[in-house]
């Protein structure tokens, strides 16, 4: 009998709950941060380091970033993204719509897609709903993504409705492209819808209900960590998981900081992703249990003590505070590479605690406790 994709093991008193997402390229525990891997690789961090020391159980590959380089005909002749960047465990694929967002000045949106301009060489593109599942389908993930359009923060009501309305008429198309075109590598691949309405609860609302109706195998909640305050990103995120299937693996994308994964996970999110740790640790900012370091600081320039005496990777008992911000000061690739492969490590530290204390009952009481500290700047 097939393993079920998504198996819950433990609930708590609220919505935190422990579970096992089941792919063929293996298991997944949840609550789980998942890495980004924009470009076949998350940036300065070996496949080895990733699998060996960080712990990743799953990553991602971006479908606009990988569409425009190295090009689909090299991502299948190499036989999909697992075998061009040698990951043999799950990996999921975004949909390209919010890096075309993120284009607004070089793109233009319509019902059939959106045209864009790329930034490698300024060339145009056009990317469909029906062109983002089949480029999905070349690169190959285990999870890949229904093609959307993420609106901006602020965002007026009525851009936020018609945006959401055609987010759904898009997904529509996506589904209907994936019932008439069968996998190409010969591993399932598990298609998400994701939920937009920008911060209006009575949008969310109806597309959490018209993304539960389709019956897909897991849900996003997309929209949210594009500048709207902490407290609208839980709310919004807490009344689209009352509405969202129990029995779904819920993915919240693009967030965020140590206390926003902790606060997530307690209303009920299993999935998260973001650049921050790697992003952050190239500018020297490190996240530990104790707080948050800028590695830069003065203040580290004679500590000799472990980079992180509580921290999980190999980074953190080789290196010393002081000799990895000599690195930084003197603009070393080097130091780039020990802070994003310790915040890589600490993130999936985070979420192993946090199941571990939803699968012993405390979870919350253990959140409260440690958010204040982790927010603390050392």
């Amino acid at each position: 009998m097939e393993k079920k994709f998504f198996e819950i093991e433990k609930t708590t008193e609220s919505k935190a709950r422990a579970g096992v997402i089941t792919t063929d390229h293996g298991q997944v525990q949840t609550p789980i941060f998942m890495p980004v891997g924009t470009v076949a690789s998350v940036k300065t961090v070996h496949q080895r380091e990733l699998k060996e020391d960080i712990k990743a159980q799953i990553i991602l590959g971006n479908t606009y970033h990988l569409y425009l380089r190295p090009k689909m005909d090299v991502m299948q002749e190499a036989g999909g993204l697992h075998k061009f960047m040698n990951w043999d465990l799950p990996i999921l694929t975004d949909s390209g719509g919010y890096q075309v967002f993120s284009l607004s000045d070089t793109r233009k949106i319509t019902e059939e897609g959106s045209k864009f301009k790329s930034h490698i060489d300024g060339s145009y593109h056009f990317i469909s709903p029906e062109k983002s599942m089949e480029i999905q389908r070349q690169i190959g993930g285990d999870i890949f993504m229904a093609f959307d359009e993420c609106t901006p923060y602020p965002c007026e009501y009525n851009q936020a409705k018609e945006s959401m309305e055609m987010t759904h008429r898009w997904l529509k198309r996506c589904i209907k492209w994936c019932d008439e075109n069968p996998e190409i590598y010969g591993h399932r691949q598990r298609l998400f819808p994701i939920v937009q309405g920008s911060t209006y609860s009575d949008l969310r609302k109806i597309s959490a209900e018209f993304i539960s109706e389709q019956n897909a195998e897991g849900n996003a909640i997309g929209g949210l960590s594009v500048g709207e305050p902490e407290d609208e990103m839980y709310r919004i995120t807490n009344e689209v998981t009352d509405i969202l299937p129990i029995e779904k693996p819920r993915y919240l994308m693009g967030v965020g900081t140590p206390w926003n994964i902790l606060e997530s996970i307690g209303l009920g999110v299993d999935m998260m992703d973001c650049v921050m740790p790697t992003r952050n640790a190239r500018n020297g900012m490190l996240f530990t249990w104790q707080g948050v370091i800028n590695i830069k600081n003065e203040k580290w320039k004679n500590d000799f003590s472990q980079l992180d005496e509580f921290g999980t990777s190999f980074v953190d008992r080789e290196y010393s505070k002081a000799y990895v911000r000599h690195l930084f000061v003197s603009r070393e690739y080097l130091a780039k590479q020990i802070a994003s492969i310790h915040n890589l490590a600490f993130y999936l530290d985070l979420v192993r605690v946090a199941r571990q204390h939803i699968l012993a009952g405390d979870f919350y009481q253990w959140k409260d406790s440690v958010v204040p500290v982790l927010r603390h700047r050392l």
